[in-house]
């Protein structure tokens, strides 16, 4: 009877070797993640969700998603390091005008820094990235607002057969086959 975790390969290259190396590696990495994890949320801003949302509700007349509101926050906490105290000044300019749709306050924003984050919140939401330069993370693609205006009639751009993150499912059918 051969032994389980016997090899036919010289005893240099034992399997069970490498599994013990590989092991302890992977040991150790998942030892260091926690002090890499708390060494990375120190280094990144925290810009608080629910400020965020109430803001881009106010700028944007849209059903905005959660998920790429939150992903946004951070990358514009990340982008723009004084986006958070802007953020509060247009919320006390719109809660002094009671808005409820841009109209309703986004005359009285002062021009400069304040408009200028204003203009970069909705640009976001509608572009789906936060920086328009070459190489530029992508934080909505499907639900980037610009496509919602058109989507009945515009196919958003996809290697996918049915469309963006489609890649399982069927195609439509473009005519009924003639039956004969």
């Amino acid at each position: 009877m051969t032994h389980p975790l016997r090899d036919d390969c010289p005893l240099e290259y034992n399997l069970f070797r490498r599994q013990l190396l590989g092991g302890g590696i992977a040991f150790i990495g998942l030892a260091a993640v926690p002090y890499g994890v708390a060494a990375f949320a120190d280094t990144v801003p925290n810009m608080p969700l629910p400020k965020f949302m109430e803001v881009s509700s106010l700028l944007i007349n849209h059903q905005l998603n959660g998920d790429v509101g939150g992903r946004l926050a951070t990358a514009m906490g990340v982008a723009y390091p004084d986006i958070e105290q802007n953020i509060d000044a247009i919320l006390v300019i719109a809660r002094k005008n009671n808005a409820k749709i841009v109209e309703d306050f986004y005359p009285d924003i002062p021009p400069g820094k304040l408009q200028d984050a204003a203009l970069a919140i909705i640009s976001a939401w509608y572009s789906g990235v936060i920086s328009e330069e070459l190489g530029s993370e992508v934080y909505a693609y499907e639900l980037a607002l610009m496509y919602q205006p058109a989507s009945d009639v515009m196919t958003i751009p996809s290697y996918a057969i049915s469309g963006p993150n489609g890649w399982n499912a069927s195609a439509a059918p473009l005519a009924d086959m003639p039956k004969f």
